[in-house]
């Protein structure tokens, strides 16, 4: 690991030790499942993804890449978490999911390789587990077309949040594995809102997730005080 990658080798390590997990319905990572097709339909329904290049960053498992390949789009997953990647490799081969490949390699070294490249970019879940988020908002700015979306999703820092998101969701209800989330690598609505702006983004649209642990429901709504998801869109006009 180049001390210049912006990864947080703990974080990496965090996720790659419960890899075998990723597809387990009832595991660690169930919340995820459970959220996703809440997540895949506002993205259709904003941009559909019928025939787009998609590219998700920080794919993990590739529970979000996988549904979109199956939505009809061409996908590509990336995350430097080799054993997520692999186990990602593995469920696509075992389902034969259309349209879909995986690569090791950070975001903003793909901005280099292919600026411009994809209609789409996908980043949920994962700004707030790396050490400089703005720099993951440029490069996702940098690999999508003139005219094309970005969208993000993750978790906002004020009380409420650390309440909901880590006592709440991590210890008392187990949604999450413990540790999962650090409060300070949270970011509000406005820091979020303002890596948008400096990227060359504009912010289109905003959601907010909201749970009931007595239903074990999710939904989307306007608050953002918790987890909450952008959906962004580079000026037509804008260089690729």
């Amino acid at each position: 690991m180049t001390s210049n990658l912006n990864a947080d080798p703990a974080e990496l390590a965090k996720f790659s030790d419960l890899a075998h997990r990723w597809w387990d319905l009832d595991g660690e990572f169930r919340s995820l499942h459970q959220i996703n097709p809440l997540r895949l339909e506002w993205i259709n329904s904003l941009c559909p993804l019928r025939g787009r290049q998609v590219l998700d960053v920080g794919c993990g498992g590739g529970v979000l890449a996988d549904a979109m390949a199956r939505s009809g789009a061409q996908v590509m997953g990336i995350d430097l978490a080799s054993k997520a990647l692999k186990v990602a490799q593995l469920h696509a081969l075992e389902a034969q999911t259309p349209s879909i490949q995986y690569q090791e390699v950070s975001v903003e070294a793909l901005a280099e390789q292919q600026p411009g490249s994809f209609d789409m970019v996908t980043c949920m879940e994962m700004l707030e587990h790396v050490p400089d988020p703005a720099s993951v908002v440029r490069a996702c700015a940098a690999l999508v077309k003139p005219g094309g979306w970005v969208f993000f999703s993750t978790l906002s820092r004020n009380p409420k949040s650390f309440l909901f998101a880590i006592v709440g969701a991590e210890y008392v209800l187990n949604l999450l594995p413990r540790g999962t989330h650090e409060y300070a690598k949270m970011i509000r609505p406005s820091e979020l809102a303002s890596y948008c702006r400096a990227a060359g983004l504009d912010l289109r649209h905003t959601r907010g997730m909201a749970y009931n642990p007595f239903t074990r429901r999710y939904w989307l709504n306007v608050d953002t005080s918790v987890n909450y998801l952008f959906a962004t869109q580079k000026p037509a006009g804008a260089a690729p």
